[in-house]
């Protein structure tokens, strides 16, 4: 267990950091959920190493007052719990300004903070993870915060029109009809962060691109950022021509969960392959995310967990068992008569 030890001088250094009959320990004890241990001429707090860290400021700025011959109250105590409280959580808790009024989106979790700092310190991410733990939503309001700060000059959408348990011929319309519905995940996240008019005039201008993983092929992006959504469902060679497709100035984020491939059985998924590939190459981020970071409906979370290392249940009837006659009716006669 994390612990840290501050070094007091003399009985009344002691007294000053301990409080009058201990209350300043106590106080910093309930807020921060950590356990303290006085002893002749230290203290020694133990416990979660965030938490750990923040007593350990507030028992050294104590100290620090006192030999600066300051008086500190119980009040000041809890002021500087609070200003160390305040100072973690806005490191733990960076944010991206989407400047959409005052909108303002921030990871929801170590993961995704993990996730977004990945973002901006490399070139390539690749980010893995379950449903509803934000790959796609981060990965395109990072896009969308650097397209309106100049950053880049476009941002280009992609996914695999692979097919999950339906046919896309099947599909009404033409071929940009057809397609449409896989690419309609991104648009969601887009409009979930601009506003309908704004979406269509970039759209218009050609600053923004949704498009389908075989339009990529032939091309090289300069000066964009290139999100590749449901990576999972390409296969090896798919992934490598994307990933050639990046120029000057570009970022790429791949995004996907290695558990919900749809490409056919013994195919080998593009990112899985990547990721394995790529896992030691300089300005390559890899992110795994878990089901604590799903930040959808909270029932998403129970789903997950209940669908998670488990054989699909046995098909059953839901009305009585026929049996089955044990020699075929005669010819001209049915099973009823």
């Amino acid at each position: 267990m994390p612990e840290v030890t501050i070094s007091l001088n003399g009985h009344d250094e002691e007294l000053a950091v301990f409080g009058s009959r201990d209350q300043h320990l106590r106080q910093v004890r309930d807020a921060l959920g950590v356990k303290i241990l006085a002893r002749h001429g230290e203290v020694r707090v133990e416990g979660d190493r965030e938490r750990v860290e923040q007593a350990r400021q507030v028992f050294e700025e104590i100290r620090g007052r006192y030999r600066r011959q300051r008086t500190v109250s119980s009040g000041e105590v809890a002021d500087l719990i609070e200003a160390s409280l305040h100072a973690h959580e806005s490191e733990r808790l960076e944010s991206i300004e989407i400047r959409e009024g005052s909108r303002l989106v921030r990871p929801r979790s170590d993961g995704q903070l993990r996730y977004l700092r990945s973002l901006r310190e490399n070139e390539l991410v690749f980010c893995v993870g379950p449903a509803g733990t934000g790959k796609t939503y981060l990965a395109v309001a990072m896009a969308v915060s650097g397209l309106r700060r100049g950053k880049i000059k476009k941002i280009v959408l992609v996914r695999p029109a692979v097919e999950a348990g339906e046919h896309l011929g099947f599909l009404p319309g033409d071929l940009e009809a057809k397609i449409n519905p896989y690419l309609r995940p991104l648009l969601d996240a887009l409009h979930d962060l601009m506003d309908y008019d704004q979406i269509r005039r970039y759209m218009g201008s050609d600053l923004i691109e949704i498009a389908p993983l075989a339009y990529m092929r032939g091309r090289t992006l300069n000066d964009a950022v290139i999100i590749l959504d449901e990576g999972q469902n390409t296969t090896v060679p798919q992934m490598k021509m994307f990933l050639t497709r990046m120029g000057q100035n570009a970022r790429i984020v791949v995004t996907g969960d290695v558990t919900q491939v749809d490409l056919p059985l013994a195919t080998v998924s593009g990112l899985a392959d990547a990721v394995e590939r790529l896992r030691d190459v300089p300005g390559v981020g890899i992110v795994y995310l878990d089901k604590s970071d799903i930040v959808r409906h909270p029932l998403v979370q129970a789903i997950v967990n209940a669908y998670e290392g488990t054989e699909p249940v046995k098909e059953v009837g839901v009305g009585p068992e026929i049996a089955e006659p044990d020699h075929p009716p005669p010819t001209g006669a049915t099973a009823s008569e």
